[in-house]
């Protein structure tokens, strides 16, 4: 619990009044707790609140500014974790929505579900050390049907002036801002949907900050044996047996992920950074399916180093697993600012059950039998020693009967809805 409060205090300044302060508390226990799911129903009842007004009210009325919260998640995470070799992740996630008035939602592509769907889909960044690994900020992508749409986008609450940007441009932003804010971080990566971008490549290289991005088999680049650009995977087959090299990208939840390796040194384009550029070649050992990753570094480093950092971009799909748990891909709001309020509200209880593992994995060990302390086994303990309060009968009771009134009073207006629209004119 202690580590909890310091959490939270991170953040329990940017509420002038007691009362949101308070409710934002309540917000993040409930988020830590074992609740049927994350919407402000559930909250409040798991606070022993007699209606879910507080808890909605935070997320829209109430006077905080989520990007200063999310300043202070991060300014947290830093202080807790923070390491010269740090990596910065980049990725994108999108959540199955129903309707098309939630901000953000239409038919678009999201790696979650592999297709096409209706859905909502965010850009975030993670911030990965050997102490460990959590979200450190977000955007909501608005397709160019919102952003051509006034209309839309005021009913969903988007302020004005906020114009269409590409999950790209979201990227570069947030990159921008956890650099100028200072984060330390030698290193970043990404899949091949922003691997290919030459600015993005071109923003770390200004900075200093080394990368191993995927790209597409199809990416060109120019090796140093060969005149002019060819496609990575051209290249690739023409590398001897002795090129490759058996390492592992890091442990996964059944031991070591071993692929073969190879590196090609390759010549940069004009107007890009001197130092040690390189296209990193990954071969699967069971079925020998490549994939590539453009890589930069200031100095040199051996190979090893860039297939521990290409191994280190899962972890952020190791975040968004384990931030469902405490309702990631469950913001069960509309409008914009509720959905930046409600996401980074769960960044800061994620960080904090990522601090608290990191603290728990230093210190010394008693028994040789146990895995150090997961987040999801953190989470269990929480609810089942802090969160798991006991309410009297009546609260459940009162609780029961006020969602059966509002499912009534929603049930009449829907009819009447449709009534209206099937009346004859």
């Amino acid at each position: 619990m202690a580590e909890f409060d310091t959490g939270f205090a991170r953040i329990a300044g940017r509420f002038a009044r007691v009362e949101p302060r308070r409710q934002a508390r309540a917000f993040l226990l409930g988020l830590l707790s074992d609740v049927d799911s994350r919407s402000c129903w559930q909250l409040a009842e798991q606070a022993g609140d007699a209606s879910p007004h507080a808890m909605q009210r935070l997320l829209g009325e109430a006077v905080w500014d989520a990007d200063a919260v999310r300043d202070d998640v991060r300014g947290y995470v830093v202080d807790a974790l923070g390491d010269a070799d740090a990596v910065l992740i980049l990725d994108d996630t999108g959540d199955l929505k129903k309707g098309v008035y939630t901000v953000g939602t239409q038919r678009q592509y999201t790696g979650t579900a592999g297709r096409i769907e209706n859905a909502q889909v965010a850009v975030n960044l993670a911030y990965a050390t050997p102490g460990g690994y959590t979200l450190i900020d977000r955007e909501v992508y608005l397709p160019k049907a919102w952003t051509d749409d006034a209309d839309r986008c005021a009913a969903a609450g988007v302020p004005t002036g906020v114009g269409f940007a590409t999950k790209l441009t979201l990227a570069r932003r947030m990159l921008a801002r956890a650099l100028d804010a200072g984060v330390p971080a030698a290193w970043a990566t990404a899949d091949e949907a922003y691997g290919g971008d030459r600015h993005l490549r071109r923003d770390l290289q200004r900075r200093g900050v080394g990368y191993v991005l995927a790209v597409a088999k199809s990416h060109r680049v120019t090796a140093r044996a060969v005149d002019g650009p060819q496609r990575a995977d051209r290249l690739a087959a023409g590398l001897p047996p002795w090129a490759w090299d058996r390492l592992s990208a890091g442990a996964g939840s059944k031991g070591e992920r071993h692929y073969d390796w190879a590196w090609i040194t390759i010549t940069p384009p004009d107007g890009e950074a001197a130092g040690q550029h390189t296209l990193l070649v990954r071969r699967r050992i069971s079925d020998g399916e490549l994939a590539f990753y453009r890589c930069w570094s200031p100095r040199p480093v051996p190979l090893r180093r860039l297939v521990e950092v290409a191994g280190t971009r899962w972890r952020i799909e190791t975040c968004f697993q384990t931030g469902k748990s405490i309702g990631l891909d469950e913001p069960q709001v509309r409008r914009w600012h509720s959905w930046y309020r409600h996401i980074t509200l769960v960044m800061l209880a994620h960080a904090i059950l990522t601090v608290i593992a990191a603290r728990e994995r230093n210190q010394p060990a008693t028994s040789q039998a146990l895995i150090p302390l997961t987040l999801n086994e953190i989470r269990r303990l929480f609810t089942k020693l802090i969160t798991n309060t006991v309410r009297p009968i009546s609260h459940w009771l009162a609780w029961s009967q006020w969602r059966r009134q509002h499912q009534t009073r929603a049930k009449t207006s829907h009819y009447r809805r449709r009534a209206a629209i099937h009346q004859p004119h």
